[in-house]
Formats: C-alpha cells, structure tokens, sequence
C-alpha cells in the first residue's frame, strides 16, 4: 500500500527556517515534489525532483529561497524552507508519481495528508 507521510511543518516567525520531510513507503517513485495551498487558494506547485534528484523544478515564487532534495536509500523528499515569509503560511502537501513528473497536481497520483506551515510577522 502506498503511503506518502509529511512532517516538520510548525510554526516559525518571519525570516526563520523549517524543513519538512517526506516518507514514501510501498512504492519507488519516478518523481516526488511538495505542494502548498493556503485558505481560500487552490493548491499550487511550489518544488519537484526527479528520481536521480539531479532533475529539479521549482516555483518562481520560491526559487532561491527552497531547496528540494531526495534520498532514495530512505525513499524521502525533504523540502528546506529558509527565510520564510508570511505569504509561505499554508498547507504543505507531499506528491508523487511512477512515471510524471510535472508542475500540476494532475503529474501526481499520490498525494500525503498534509502538513502546516504557519508564518508569523
């Protein structure tokens, strides 16, 4: 069975950092990425790695400020958030895909349950 399992999220102020992990289990995956969606938005693309982790993506919005990186051996994805802002504060999600890899929730079959991300000012 296919679990994806999200955690470091918390709260941080303003300029602070967070790092959140994801655990897969069941299955290795071709592609891994992070997606967050705040109140009221919809959920938007923030980082992706490919397999070899070699292949990276990211939002515009995050770029330089996140890092994505994977450790196939753990079969994880980890996302270091530096310098977060409170427009940062949503919730993170964990994706997933055998054979995608993309910037849209469609290039994702699996998906984790979550977790906060809260930027104080």
């Amino acid at each position: 069975q296919v679990q994806l399992v999200e955690s470091g999220g918390g709260l941080v102020q303003a300029g602070g950092s967070l790092r959140l992990s994801c655990a897969a289990s069941g299955r290795t995956f071709s592609s891994m990425g992070w997606f967050r969606q705040a109140p009221g938005k919809e959920r938007e693309f923030v980082a992706g790695s490919r397999w070899s982790g070699k292949t990276t993506v990211y939002a515009d919005a995050v770029k330089g400020q996140f890092t994505i990186s994977r450790d196939n051996a753990k079969n994880t994805v980890s996302l270091q958030m530096n310098n977060l802002k409170p427009e940062d504060t949503a919730l993170y999600y964990c994706a997933a895909d055998l054979v995608r890899f993309g910037t849209t929730t469609l290039s994702y079959d699996y998906w984790g349950q979550g977790t906060q991300v809260t930027v104080s000012s």
